[in-house]
């Protein structure tokens, strides 16, 4: 009878180097700069067109119309960061290139909190403005334009999404959110930017002041529901019409921890590197809409997917209960953890937990020779060491350097056993591997001893653009 782990090896064997999806051309690095730019440009735009608007001059003349044309730009500006951060999460393969899922989240977040609190200042100021002018009461003003302006309703709507998104963001309320639970509401996000906006497009005066602001205006709108309706719903839906991916077996690695085969169509065709992840949603019963975000734990080759999945209590222990036949969907690629840069010569791998899983996928995909990989593997126990047999198949077919470290955490701001506390941050991971600076690093685990991790490897010498991360947060 052939084993879990022969299984295993033998998996790894299949995938060995090959470099699946290999073909699809680098992300320039210039890209990223002109979409920053791009950005930026934006919103001096905004600006420019507002000035076109009087706006200066009727700051200038003080009174009500001051507090009003403060208010307007602060509006506009709330709604191009709004588009903005509609099209930073809109899941574009150019931009998720370029930037990786990290960057994205950090700039998708700040832009949210800004866009938010500046609505709140338009919202208060306008307020306050157009009721200054005709010496009515503030909180009759608001009813006022609620029920009388065009579109009031549907933008009132709107901001309520918005404010139920903004307050599950807090860290405190993530923090006793599931993830799924957090998922689903932040998908309101949409829905509460297409239902506060449109008053501006109807009535603003910034928006109809003159044609270029229209067209500025409608472009950025009709670019940002395009990015929307394309990546977050059209490409999707014809990657899994296009492989229908279905589970094939799933397999126990360890207390808590378990992987899924999965098997579809021409998944030869799909663009796919080592150490990207999906958002799985598995079709075995009620829930099943809830995604969740799984890297891929072995290299990805013709024929077969594996994801491996650690029991959070946050509804990935259903994993383990999955049937072969069970259809899966998924949204995806992403992430920017892959090897699509790597220029050849050492590698060391930073892995914390489950987070070996993409970095196990790494080992099979890149074209590193004997001996010029490094994998350091940080767990509490040997019992919750995942994948101990592939990495010796590594080791011995490959030449890949497995160094432990297991033990309790030595603080909470270190990511190192307490058996090593005596050792400086940096100098261990020199010690450990004392090419670390001449190296191409990639590093994944939680955020926290990520975050550890990461500052131990600038530290030693490693530069930032040979530095590879995916962290788990959310």
């Amino acid at each position: 009878m052939t084993t879990t782990i022969e299984r295993q090896e033998r998996h790894v064997a299949s995938a060995g180097p090959h470099r699946w999806g290999a073909s699809r051309k680098a992300t320039p690095r210039w890209w990223a700069d002109a979409a920053g730019a791009g950005a930026a440009l934006s919103l001096l735009v905004v600006v420019a067109l507002w000035v076109a608007n009087r706006g200066v001059q009727q700051i200038a003349g003080g009174g009500s119309e001051a507090v009003s044309a403060v208010g307007r730009l602060t509006g506009l500006l709330a709604s191009d960061l709004l588009l903005l951060q509609v099209l930073l999460m809109a899941r574009v393969p150019l931009v998720e290139r370029a930037f990786g899922q990290d960057r994205l989240a950090r700039w998708h977040r700040w832009t949210g909190f800004s866009s938010f609190h500046l609505m709140v200042a338009h919202i208060v100021l306008i307020t306050v403005g157009y009721a200054a002018a005709v010496h009515a009461n503030v909180f009759a003003e608001l009813w006022d334009m609620i029920v009388s302006y065009p579109g009031m309703l549907l933008a009132t709507a709107g901001t309520v999404l918005l404010i139920m998104v903004v307050v599950t963001s807090l860290r405190a309320a993530r923090r006793r959110l599931r993830y799924e639970s957090w998922h689903l509401l932040h998908l309101y996000a949409y829905l509460g930017v297409g239902l506060a906006l449109p008053h501006q497009l109807w009535t603003g005066a910034d928006f109809l002041s003159s044609p270029v602001a229209t067209a500025y205006w409608w472009t950025l709108y009709a670019v940002s529901a395009g990015a929307v309706l394309v990546y977050r719903v059209g490409l999707p839906a014809w990657r899994n019409w296009r492989h229908r991916l279905t589970v094939s077996h799933v397999v126990p690695e360890g207390p808590g921890l378990t992987s899924v085969y999965l098997r579809g169509r021409r998944l030869d065709k799909l663009q796919v590197r080592a150490g990207q992840f999906f958002q799985w949603r598995f079709l075995d019963g009620p829930g099943w809409s809830r995604a969740h975000p799984y890297s891929l734990s072995a290299t990805p080759h013709t024929g077969v997917l594996r994801i491996t999945v650690k029991d959070l209590g946050d509804g990935s222990a259903r994993i383990a209960a999955l049937q072969p036949g069970t259809k899966a969907i998924v949204e995806g690629p992403y992430g920017k953890l892959t090897g699509e840069g790597y220029p050849g010569g050492p590698v060391v791998m930073l892995a914390c937990g489950i987070g070996v899983t993409p970095l196990l996928a790494l080992l099979g995909e890149l074209p590193y020779r004997p001996g010029e990989a490094t994998v350091v593997y940080r767990a509490r126990s040997q019992a919750e060491v995942a994948f101990g047999a592939e990495l010796d198949w590594l080791a011995r077919q490959r030449g890949v350097r497995v160094v432990y470290l297991l033990g309790p955490r030595a603080d909470g701001s270190s990511w190192l056993p307490r058996s090593m506390a005596s050792l400086g941050e940096a100098d261990a991971l020199r010690q450990i591997a004392p090419h670390i600076d001449r190296s191409e690093v990639y590093l994944c685990g939680p955020q926290q001893w990520a975050e550890a991790a990461s500052d131990a490897a600038l530290a030693a010498g490693v530069r930032a653009e040979h530095l590879h991360t995916e962290q788990f947060a959310w």
